[in-house]
């Protein structure tokens, strides 16, 4: 199954995208549990699976909502019928739908825990002073993790509100691909090394932490990748690919922590009276899985075949996108 992914890729996450004649979602005020345990399904295996490849998971979940019939203005009601008041107005299924992606993440949060549980451990003695290399990690994957603290919180509701869209999405797939495709002909040009060869993740300087922490914030705009765009920065900094998707998983475990638990604390009391809580924890745990697998076999991918498939992929879908949304 894991060898198969690619094309279990394309198939779960190609196809709902030529389902444009599944009913259109009704126009009227809706129920609570407007997101359902078969779109719980379908966005956690997204999710799950796109998360940590280099091809959007944002896009793809935001797109995937699309066709859903899950990115509307309708407004949300509580159990009286009520329509549900945020700090910004009225609850729509749009609002909703767009943080239960980030909220879903938790799922991908806890394949990367259980996958590099010794990685962690080493940084938490790191900080107890019990180890070197735990510590220097710790420090390259905070430093790496401030530009998106501060680029986040500045641009959270310009980016939401301008390029949490198909087109959008569609030219940064694009873009991302031909910057995949040239990182991946300049690292074929340098000297072949061994994959045990170069720095381990400690290793590193603070200023390449940086660098790769500044690339991380492109991946803001949807469709771009901060899986793509942190790898990116590991060739650029001279970690081989096995070591720039660990640095990857675990910069994104704090970066995917933080935007899930910013966008719990701002949304989820007023999200909980909109949907049930049962096909939430579902989609996080369906992403949990898939995330296990994909997390698993990219690494090995990567180290025997660079980025080259993903570009390709992004190109096939970004057309896709155009087609069906211009």
């Amino acid at each position: 199954m894991i060898k198969n992914l690619p094309l279990i890729l394309l198939l779960l996450i190609g196809a709902p995208l030529f389902a444009q004649d599944a009913p259109a979602a009704p126009t009227e005020t809706l129920a609570k549990s407007e997101i359902s345990y078969t779109d719980a399904l379908i966005l956690g295996v997204v999710e799950g699976i796109t998360e940590y490849l280099p091809i959007s998971s944002t896009g793809h979940l935001i797109l995937t909502n699309a066709v859903l019939g899950l990115d509307t203005d309708t407004v949300l009601t509580d159990d009286n019928g009520k329509p549900i008041e945020t700090e910004d107005g009225l609850l729509t299924l749009k609002d909703v739908a767009n943080a239960y992606a980030i909220i879903i993440q938790a799922g991908a949060i806890a394949a990367v825990i259980m996958l590099y549980w010794s990685r962690l451990v080493d940084m938490l003695m790191g900080v107890l002073g019990k180890s070197k290399s735990g510590l220097l990690l710790l420090r390259n994957i905070l430093t790496a993790f401030m530009p998106a603290v501060v680029l986040g919180l500045l641009l959270d509701d310009f980016i939401e509100s301008k390029l949490f869209h198909p087109i959008p999405i569609a030219i940064a797939l694009i873009a991302g691909a031909f910057l995949m495709l040239g990182v991946e002909c300049w690292r074929k040009k340098q000297p072949p090394s061994p994959e045990d060869a170069g720095h381990d993740l400690h290793e590193i300087t603070m200023r390449q932490s940086l660098i790769v922490g500044f690339l991380q914030c492109v991946a803001m705009w949807p469709g771009t990748s901060r899986s793509m765009m942190t790898i990116v920065g590991g060739y650029v900094i001279g970690l081989t690919p096995k070591r720039a998707a660990e640095f990857s998983f675990l910069l994104g475990l704090i970066t995917l922590s933080a935007a899930s638990a910013y966008k719990a604390l701002t949304l989820g009391p007023v999200m909980m009276k909109a949907i049930d809580p049962g096909p939430a924890l579902f989609g996080i745990v369906v992403a949990w899985i898939s995330a296990m697998l994909a997390v698993k076999w990219l690494v090995n991918y990567l180290s025997k075949h660079g980025l080259g498939l993903f570009a390709w992929y992004r190109i096939v879908l970004a057309i896709v996108v155009l087609a069906f949304f211009l």
